[in-house]
């Protein structure tokens, strides 16, 4: 269904975890017991009518690498971005999907966060029609005389941890932390419904072929929510995973020490729902951005002459393995939503494993765009159009890296199958997951001698592509 004269709209959101869409949350009751909402209807409205790709996973579970992959389809080692390279200072020369977009002719608008990093950068590679981020939100905030500081503090939404360096000695970084609070402004002042607002204006005011991508914040920590959004969900009757505070049996030694335990340590399950709260909260903003930009779409009738695409750069913990934010393997942070909806196209569910990787051949084909050489994922427009499952069948995998933040550091590679999952760190043990009996992750496999053929199969198979992607990790 390549079609030359099809508009493109992606719309990504951070932090949001795959088994968000088509969540049911108990929301704070105005009397008697609590009723069952919908986390995220506007994006549950968009699945219905797209190919929902229930088993997509990010490159990365971290910012830049995982934007950088999806934009330019190259894998996170090869690309040279593998941390959160603000300044770019290790992107490389690949052209990202704004280019591609740019010279077919589409009027490109970008609104959001910018974490795409190549070389040159965006704005000097492409004309953009619109280019909106959060700087100019904050320009907003200014003219209206609103102080984004939380009375607060903004120390009191951090926590300090031990972020570990290669060949140096650790470095104590601030993350955003599991502090809850209310962010004090009217909500339509918050980041990503101003967002969606620009979003709006620019699509009502195209009159020809249109590429925008909406790059949306929430539900990122920090976790400071304004009303009603704060006040949605309530904390001691949401239905939470069972392995929240728990690590798995078999953990890796070491894994206490990585960014994403450490930001855990402590923290109990009154807080934890709090947590959850706050961050469905945000999450139901966001889809309200969502649902706007949707509006848009349909008001202007551009939604028929539209393709949509919905992802998010990774996903977040959420005090799962006792764990908080991504930076790990697990199935919370690695796992994302990905719906794919083409006119003409029926809806229609994919449960193979796929990648972020996919995304840009996926769009350049659909699009009637010539797909080059040397991408690292395959067009999946065979799975949206005809319902054909992806190539490789139940051998097929997927990859991811991570290699510290922000700064080379802890290391993981992984490799995910239909079946299994497995992580390989050059510093500790390694893990085996079998994701069809044990979802949640929580019995490492990899020292069962009966599992013994799947670890050095899949070590091979991890090795292989992290080789052929220049991964000094596997140059031995």
């Amino acid at each position: 269904m390549a079609d030359e004269k099809l508009n493109l709209l992606v719309i990504m959101t951070d932090h949001q975890r795959a088994d968000s869409l088509g969540m049911l949350q108990p929301a704070r009751p105005a009397g008697g017991r609590p009723a069952r909402m919908e986390v995220t209807p506007n994006l549950n409205r968009l699945a219905a009518g797209a190919a929902a790709f229930t088993r997509a996973y990010t490159t990365c579970p971290l910012c830049v690498p995982a934007r950088t992959a999806l934009a330019t389809g190259v894998y996170p080692t090869a690309s040279g971005v593998v941390y959160n390279d603000w300044k770019g200072a290790t992107a490389g020369r690949f052209k990202p999907l704004h280019q591609h977009l740019a010279e077919a002719g589409c009027a490109v608008g970008h609104v959001g966060v910018d974490h795409v990093r190549v070389r040159p950068p965006l704005q000097k590679r492409v004309r953009f029609a619109s280019w909106t981020t959060p700087a100019d939100h904050a320009r907003h905030l200014s003219r209206l005389g609103l102080d984004p500081t939380p009375p607060e503090g903004a120390e009191a939404f951090r926590r300090r941890v031990l972020e570990h360096r290669a060949g140096k000695r650790p470095a104590e970084t601030p993350y955003s932390s599991t502090a809850v609070g209310r962010w004090p402004h009217a909500a339509e002042h918050f980041l990503d419904l101003w967002l969606a607002r620009q979003a709006d204006a620019f699509i009502r005011t195209r009159t020809g072929r249109f590429a925008l991508l909406v790059n949306l914040w929430s539900p990122h920590p920090p976790l400071r929510v304004p009303r009603p959004y704060d006040e949605l969900f309530d904390p001691e009757a949401l239905e939470l995973p069972a392995n929240v505070g728990v690590p798995a049996a078999g953990e890796p030694p070491g894994r206490r020490r990585g960014v994403a335990a450490q930001l855990a340590a402590g923290v109990d399950e009154a807080q934890w729902r709090r947590v959850w709260a706050a961050h469905l909260g945000l999450l139901r903003l966001a889809d309200d951005a969502v649902g706007r930009v949707l509006t848009a779409m349909d008001e202007t009738g551009a939604a028929d002459r539209t393709a949509v695409v919905f992802t998010v750069d990774h996903g977040e913990h959420l005090g799962q393995h006792a764990m908080y934010q991504k930076m790990e393997m697990y199935e919370p942070a690695l796992r994302v939503p990905l719906l794919v909806r083409l006119p003409g196209a029926p809806p229609r569910r994919v449960d193979a494993p796929v990648s972020h990787l996919d995304v840009l051949p996926t769009l350049l084909e659909a699009l009637g765009l010539d797909v080059p050489e040397g991408l690292d994922g395959e067009s999946l427009l065979p799975a949206v159009t005809e319902g054909r499952a992806p190539a490789g069948g139940d051998e097929r995998a997927v990859f991811a890296c991570y290699s510290g933040n922000p700064a080379p550091g802890d290391v993981r590679r992984a490799v995910v199958t239909d079946r299994y999952k497995y992580v390989f760190d050059p510093a500790d043990a390694p893990e085996l997951y079998d994701l069809t009996a044990d979802p949640l992750e929580m019995t490492n496999l990899a020292a069962d001698p009966a599992r013994a053929g799947v670890v050095a199969d899949l070590h091979a198979r991890c090795a292989e592509w992290h080789r052929a992607h220049r991964d000094p990790v596997f140059r031995a």
